[in-house]
């Protein structure tokens, strides 16, 4: 029988919150979503949801320079 890969290991293991924490902001996540409530053809409730999870310098493009 073939060994099995370190990665199928790991999910024998509970994750703790932090962990899963630890991942989502060292890979990043983005979530988009949209809301709308009408009645007849008249909105009347909007809600836009942009957000943006990960490591700061990761997103902008890695450490900043100082300005001199």
């Amino acid at each position: 029988m073939p060994a099995r890969p370190d990665y199928i290991d790991d999910l024998d293991e509970p994750e703790t919150l932090v962990d899963l924490l630890d991942r989502v902001l060292d890979i990043g996540v983005s979530i988009s979503g949209d809301l709308r409530i009408s009645v007849a053809n008249v909105e009347l409730l909007y809600v836009g949801l942009r957000l943006v999870l990960g490591d700061s310098e990761r997103l902008l493009g890695g450490p900043r320079e100082a300005e001199t």
